[in-house]
């Protein structure tokens, strides 16, 4: 289990650095001044300048950071509008100075960055093997049902059912030890699953009953117990769980890339129409949808370090997934994200002219204090949940 923690750890680390890499290579390759590339966040625990960039290890591991020239706007440009002189060297080495398609381009290299993260980790997925989903109807070889939501308080969260999980079988629970009528088309095993439809049926047939399902988590094999509900919210079902029928594929070498940038592409896709949704019950007053929780970086490692427990391809499909989720949430038109910074530079080029530094800075200061109320109100429900 501690290895699997560090392991997470070190995945969050990894894709927040990967992400701040992304502006660093733009940055250097638009002629932009990189002042300082950190790992983690100050106090500084050791660090070496290498040419015209520090890079820093930090004490508090909450991500990484690029510090760019000029990218405040309150260097070459403020310097200017207030009549001092400028450098001409700092002046072309600064982001402020530079034109708006290649600022653009380095705010965006952070969000291109996540994307790529997760086409390459989808590449190597469809090399190792990767869990597809198909239809109860289609011929596979060895499918499987597994669970890929649990709403929260449901009969499923309650008995330590996991995403990820498999239903290898269902029964119900022995009565003056014999067999349930049920068990007896399977002689007295229980039903073996391989159709989403045969957990649906037997749970419909069987609400307010005890059963026992048999699980599967990674090469762990146990049972569980549980009561499905007699009636369950809109939209919950009697577990309070969302399934999924998958088949483990393999592909060649050549095919993998390919397979992982569009997979890469339909993930993008789904996890956005996702997003749409959500924000559309938030506006019309309905709350979030069955089964959605916020989640910050506690409640996010818990989430990972269960997932990693089912395997190697499902960790990396899993951090994959994430890694899409951050390119999303960054590229929204939010002041203090990268998707701010395109939002003011949009505002410049209509405008012909950069919104003043000053404004900028206090609108994004804003919104950066109203996320991290945010964080902590997320983190500390992670915690209650876990605790």
């Amino acid at each position: 289990m501690i290895f699997t923690i560090i392991i997470v750890f070190f995945s969050l680390i990894g894709l927040m650095a990967l992400h701040e890499f992304g502006h660093f290579v733009i940055a250097k390759k638009c002629g932009v001044k990189v002042e300082e590339f950190g790992i983690g966040y100050p106090p500084r625990i050791i660090g070496k300048k290498i040419g015209q960039t520090f890079y820093s290890l930090n004490l508090l591991p909450f991500g990484a950071f690029v510090k760019i020239q000029g990218e405040e706007g309150r260097d070459a440009r403020a310097s200017r509008e207030a009549g001092a002189p400028v450098l001409g060297i700092e002046s072309a080495q600064s982001f402020s100075e530079k034109p708006i398609w290649q600022r653009a381009s380095i705010v965006l290299g952070g969000v291109v960055s996540f994307w790529l993260i997760s086409a390459i980790l989808l590449s190597i997925v469809f090399g190792l093997g990767v869990s597809q989903a198909i239809s109860d109807e289609a011929e596979a070889k060895n499918p499987k049902v597994q669970i890929v939501a649990i709403v929260s308080g449901s009969p499923a969260e309650k008995a330590g059912i996991r995403l990820g999980d498999t239903i290898a079988s269902l029964k119900l629970k022995m009565k003056n030890e014999k067999p349930a009528p049920y068990q007896n088309e399977v002689s007295g095993a229980g039903l073996k699953i391989t159709k989403i439809k045969e957990v649906q049926e037997f749970t419909n047939l069987h609400k307010g009953e005890e059963i026992i399902l048999t699980i599967q988590r990674g090469k762990e094999i146990f049972d569980v117990s549980l009561i499905p509900r007699v009636s369950p919210p809109e939209g919950e079902g009697a577990m309070g769980v969302g399934l999924i029928r998958t088949t483990l594929t393999n592909y060649p070498w050549y095919l993998s890339p390919i397979k992982g940038i569009e997979a890469s592409l339909n993930l993008t896709a789904s996890i956005g129409s996702g997003l749409i949704e959500v924000f559309g019950n938030i506006v019309r007053g309905k709350g979030l949808p069955p089964g959605v929780q916020l989640m910050g970086p506690v409640g996010m490692g818990s989430l990972m370090t269960q997932v990693a427990q089912l395997g190697v391809s499902y960790y990396l499909q899993f951090v994959a997934s994430i890694s899409i989720c951050l390119a999303i949430f960054n590229i929204l038109p939010i002041p203090a994200l990268d998707g701010g910074k395109l939002l003011f530079l949009a505002i410049e080029k209509i405008r012909k002219k950069p919104v003043s530094p000053k404004i900028e800075q206090n609108i994004t200061g804003g919104f950066f204090t109203v996320l991290v109320a945010l964080m902590i109100w997320v983190t500390i429900k992670d915690i209650i949940r876990l605790f």
